[in-house]
């Protein structure tokens, strides 16, 4: 039980990849701390069935406010918060010329926004045990852009941005902070592609598939681990080979 008595903070739990990150970290031992616009309430029961706690928020990672209420709640219940999981994200794509400005801002909002709202006030609980676990989930997409997706790839590359800076600030009360960069997974975001526009992508992914959200999780699940403690402000990539 890699994650035994640790409380785990994960937005963006209601389905796809922080459904998968949290439900692997309950089977490691990890109490869950679980939002989502809707409240995840199911999942929490799934957690609870593992003998694990659970509590399940509707929160907008976007209000600052909404987010530091969660915290706070979530340190009355638990007392504690172990790791950050900032999964929370929206896509609302669009040509460049054609993006409407509401569509920029709501993504820079919940993508980025939402990490550094859910950072800040995760981490004045982190620093004073002197200790924690901060993990971003954030995308190819920000490493290498993509035509139609300006404001997506805006966010992902600030949350590797964040990722280093929040390394860099914290790293000496012992507390990491690292991000992941998933490729193309198999999830609501995903489904809606035409088998065409899936034949042409999986010829530039080595390993020749899409990734499950399972495959995320084992990543987060191995840096919220003992094992990562002298790992921070790096990209793991899960992407079949996607970026090298």
């Amino acid at each position: 039980m890699q994650l035994s008595n640790n409380v785990a903070f994960i937005t963006g739990a209601r389905r796809g990849i922080g459904r998968a990150i949290a439900l692997k970290y309950a089977q490691q031992g990890a109490d869950c701390v679980l939002l989502a616009r809707s409240a995840p309430t199911e999942l929490a029961a799934e957690i609870e069935a593992l003998g694990r706690k659970a509590l399940a928020l509707a929160v907008d990672v976007s209000d600052a406010d909404a987010v530091d209420a969660s915290v706070k709640q979530a340190i009355a219940q638990f007392g504690r918060i172990d790791v950050l999981v900032n999964n929370a994200g929206i896509a609302q794509d669009g040509l460049l010329l054609r993006m409407k400005l509401e569509q920029w801002q709501n993504v820079i909002d919940v993508n980025l926004s939402g990490a550094f709202y859910c950072t800040k006030a995760v981490s004045r609980h982190m620093l004073k045990a002197e200790r924690g676990r901060i993990i971003n989930i954030s995308s190819v997409i920000g490493q290498m852009g993509n035509a139609g997706q300006a404001n997506y790839a805006a966010s992902k590359a600030g949350m590797i941005g964040l990722t280093k800076s929040v390394a860099k600030e914290l790293g000496s009360r012992g507390i990491t902070c690292n991000a992941i960069a998933p490729g193309f997974i198999t999830t609501d975001m995903t489904s809606d592609m035409s088998e065409e526009a899936r034949k042409q992508l999986l010829k530039n992914i080595p390993l020749g598939a899409l990734g499950e959200p399972e495959d995320v999780a084992e990543v987060a699940l191995f840096l919220a681990s003992p094992g990562a403690r002298y790992i921070t402000g790096q990209v793991l990539n899960v992407d079949g080979g996607m970026i090298m």
